[in-house]
């Protein structure tokens, strides 16, 4: 533990609910105290004393082209001689809409908004004001933000933190969620068959990354699309973390599986907070100011943040780094396996595309209950160990470990090598 990053933390926790303003950067869910970093660059991150860490949190992904990036950069600097905000329409946000709706399969219109929490925020008024029905359908374990109807079971920090719920959400809002098991089609029909008539929506991560990285099955996501089609609801794809990650025009375009609605976050805004909500015009259309469904944001579409994501997505269609990027996730989770195995460690690895999760779990991993009997006493040693050695992975089990394109065969390398060390001391 740097001295520095333990004052500001005992300095934070005085001033900010649990030193922190989010709540798995606490390190509740491994121990210890935060590192407060004071700077990234590439594939590194270097904390308040100077100590120097290949970094694959990434922010939680949106550094999908790493740190700092040159060309993000002098966008940004460009952009800010201008002015930080005008509350008034940008030809960049135009810009950047024109390059999600070129993308994105489902999205025929976009807009710009603040946060991925915002993002389903809207998409799911946008579900309700469009059907004229009330109830939601989430998969368990899969994290859509902090919106009141979806806190239900939901992954990321609610289950780091044993959280299933939490208090300030009204029983008759928890009421109008309707849960299924990912990865389940029977559940999902059962449900449907039960209330399909009252479902507005399904809201879905394509690729679970909230419980861990969880892919779908085959089939789940077409029986997804099939089902809400024919009980007249709509299908949202929350591609908050896959979009432009998983494949430039995300998981949509990677499976072929086309939703009504689509929320994006994350890498759509370069580093810098955003979200963004869309889908087919008629729907979208239905927003205000041309349709009676109303949601406003005072910094939507700020210039700072659609320069920034505007800069990413053009490096992206230039770089086209998704090969690379899958190449090397594939040869570090073979290495983490192999150091398991050698280790005697039960350890899955699941991946997808540029993230993974190593679940101290001897068995496959495929939705949250099974996600859920994974060791989390040995992922946070594992942490620490792996910390120790200079490598910073997100500091919870249900997490995604994401990979950029800063990253070398070098750095993954060097990451098997520590976790070798890290697994072998974990196995006493």
């Amino acid at each position: 533990m740097s001295n520095r990053s333990h004052d500001l933390f005992e300095q934070a926790l005085g001033l900010i609910p649990g030193g922190v303003n989010s709540p798995v950067r606490a390190f509740k869910a491994v121990g210890g105290m935060p590192l407060f970093i004071a700077r990234g660059k590439g594939s590194r991150v270097w904390d308040v004393d100077g100590r120097e860490y290949l970094d694959y949190l990434g922010s939680w992904g949106p550094l999908i082209l790493g740190h700092a990036r040159e060309e993000i950069v002098a966008a940004l600097r460009e952009a800010l001689e201008f002015g930080t905000s005008f509350g008034a329409p940008t030809q960049t946000e135009v810009e950047l809409a024109r390059e999600v709706v070129e993308a994105v399969p489902s999205v025929e219109k976009v807009r710009m908004v603040n946060s991925g929490t915002e993002a389903t925020l809207s998409a799911l008024r946008l579900a309700r004001g469009a059907t004229g029905r009330d109830l939601i359908v989430k998969a368990e374990g899969c994290y859509h933000g902090h919106v009141d109807g979806l806190l239900i079971s939901a992954g990321s920090g609610p289950a780091t933190l044993s959280i299933p719920g939490t208090p300030g959400i009204p029983k008759e809002v928890a009421a109008q969620t309707l849960l299924v098991p990912y990865n389940n089609v029977s559940s999902l029909q059962r449900v449907f068959d039960e209330s399909g008539s009252r479902i507005a929506a399904l809201i879905l991560e394509p690729v679970a990354a909230n419980m861990g990285v969880v892919a779908p099955e085959p089939g789940y996501l077409e029986a997804a699309r099939r089902i809400t089609k024919e009980q007249g609801s709509l299908l949202i794809f929350d591609e908050v973390i896959t979009g432009f990650r998983v494949a430039y025009g995300g998981a949509q375009e990677r499976f072929g599986v086309v939703p009504d609605l689509t929320t994006l976050g994350k890498i759509v805004g370069g580093g810098l907070p955003v979200g963004a909500y869309g889908g087919r015009a008629d729907l979208m259309d239905r927003m205000a100011p041309v349709g009676p469904i109303y949601q406003a944001g005072t910094l939507s579409g700020n210039p700072l943040a659609m320069t920034a994501g505007l800069a990413t997505l053009r490096a992206l269609k230039k770089l086209n780094p998704y090969a690379r990027l899958e190449s090397l996730c594939r040869r570090l989770a073979e290495g983490l396996s192999a150091a398991a195995r050698d280790a005697r460690v039960p350890l899955t690895v699941n991946r997808f595309a540029s993230m993974l999760t190593p679940f101290f779990n001897g068995s496959a991993v495929n939705d949250f209950a099974s996600a859920s009997k994974s060791d989390r006493h040995s992922y946070s040693v594992f942490f620490h160990r792996m910390l120790e050695q200079g490598i910073y992975l997100p500091p919870a089990q249900y997490e995604a470990t994401f990979l950029s394109a800063a990253h070398t065969v070098e750095d993954v390398d060097r990451t098997v090598d520590a976790a070798v060390h890290a697994l072998r001391e974990l196995a006493g």
